[in-house]
C-alpha cells in the first residue's frame, strides 16, 4: 500500500514543473507540505523513557489541512462538541448541489463561487422554514461544504443538519415543524436557483455561465436522520478529512495510481486506476483556498446567537 506523501515525493516535481503556470499557490503549497509531513525536513521531538532506556523520535507533522496524516484527532473534537450541543429533537439533512454547467467557472474562482453557494443556499433555506406552513421562525443550521465525489470527481454541495423546528420570532416559544418533512424540495431548489443567479450577476463571471442552466432543476434534498447524532458521525469526516485517505490508496504502478471506493449506494468495494498527473489534478482541485472556512454556522446556531441555545433547550 502507498501513501499520499509517497506519491507528492516521487511525482510532485515533474507535475509542478508540468502545469506550473496553472497550478495555484494554494495548490504548490499543499504538495511540498504533503512530501515533508513527519520527515526529518520538519525535525521532531525525543522522548526517552527511563524504566526502558528507550529512545523514540517523533516527527513533525505539517498541518497542512488538506494532509491526510494530520486531520484525524480535530475530527474527532469537533464531533464531540457538536454532539454534546444537539437539540433534544429530531433533525433533518438538507442538501443543496450546483448543476455541472457550473463547476468549470466554480473551479476557477473557488473563493467567489464557493461563499456565494453558502450564502444562497442558506438564504434560501432560512427564507421557506420562515414560512409559517413549515417551520415558522428562526431555524437553526450547521453547513459544511463538500467538493469531491467517490471518485476524486469534483461535485461541489453543501450539506446543512437543521433541527426540526424553530424559536419563534417573538423569541417566546419553540414551534416544531412535522416529523417526517421540513419544507418542499421544489420550491426550495427554485429559491435557490434564483438566489445564486442573482449573486452571481454582481460578478464578472456571470456570462461564462450558459444561460439554460437557469431553466435547469436544480438538485436540493431533503430527508428525516433521527435525533442528529448519526449524520454528525457522517459530517465530520468532510470537514477534517481530505479527498482520499491513505487507506484508500492500494498501488502505484508505472506511473498509474490505484485506489478503492465505493459506489454510491452499494457497500462493495471497488477500484478506480488513472494515471498519477490525472489523480494529483483530481486531489488538488479540492485544496480550499487560504482561509476558506469550510463549516459555517446559520440562525440560532450561528456564534453570535450561541447565547440563545439555554433558553431553546428549555422551551
Amino acid at each position: 500500500m502507498s501513501t499520499l506523501a509517497a506519491i507528492v515525493q516521487e511525482y510532485g516535481t515533474a507535475y509542478e514543473e508540468a502545469f506550473s503556470e496553472k497550478l495555484l499557490p494554494s495548490h504548490q503549497r499543499t504538495m511540498r507540505d504533503i512530501a515533508v509531513c513527519r520527515t526529518v525536513d520538519l525535525g521532531g521531538h525525543v522522548y526517552y523513557c527511563d524504566h526502558c532506556q528507550t529512545t523514540h523520535y517523533q516527527y513533525h507533522s505539517c498541518r497542512n489541512r488538506h494532509c491526510p496524516q494530520c486531520q484525524h484527532q480535530q475530527g474527532q473534537a469537533w464531533l464531540e462538541r457538536q454532539t454534546l450541543a444537539l437539540l433534544p429533537v429530531p433533525y433533518f439533512m438538507v442538501t443543496f448541489t450546483i448543476p455541472a454547467a457550473l463547476h468549470q467557472v466554480t473551479r476557477l474562482h473557488q473563493q467567489t463561487l464557493y461563499n456565494i453557494l453558502f450564502r444562497a443556499s442558506a438564504k434560501a433555506l432560512q427564507e421557506l422554514a420562515g414560512d409559517p406552513r413549515y417551520a415558522g421562525g428562526q431555524i437553526g443550521m450547521i453547513g459544511v461544504l463538500h467538493t469531491w465525489g467517490r471518485q476524486l470527481n469534483y461535485h461541489p454541495h453543501v450539506h446543512y443538519l437543521v433541527p426540526a423546528g424553530s424559536l419563534s420570532y417573538d423569541g417566546r416559544r419553540w414551534v416544531s415543524s412535522r416529523r417526517t418533512f421540513l419544507v418542499p424540495v421544489k420550491a426550495l431548489s427554485i429559491l435557490f436557483r434564483a438566489k445564486f443567479r442573482d449573486a452571481l450577476k454582481k460578478t464578472e463571471w456571470f456570462d461564462e455561465v450558459p444561460s439554460d442552466v437557469w431553466q435547469q432543476d436544480w438538485v436540493t434534498h431533503c430527508q428525516p436522520v433521527g435525533k442528529g447524532a448519526a449524520a454528525l458521525r457522517y459530517l465530520a469526516p468532510y470537514i477534517f478529512r481530505v479527498a482520499i485517505s491513505n487507506t484508500r490508496i492500494l498501488k502505484v504502478t508505472d506511473g498509474r495510481v490505484t485506489f478503492r471506493y465505493k459506489p454510491s449506494g452499494c457497500n462493495s468495494w471497488k477500484r478506480c486506476t488513472l494515471a498519477v498527473f490525472e489523480f494529483l489534478r483530481r486531489f488538488l482541485q479540492h485544496v480550499l483556498p487560504k482561509g476558506f472556512v469550510k463549516v459555517r454556522y446559520y440562525g440560532f446556531f450561528s456564534h453570535s446567537a450561541q447565547h440563545l441555545i439555554p433558553w431553546i433547550r428549555s422551551l
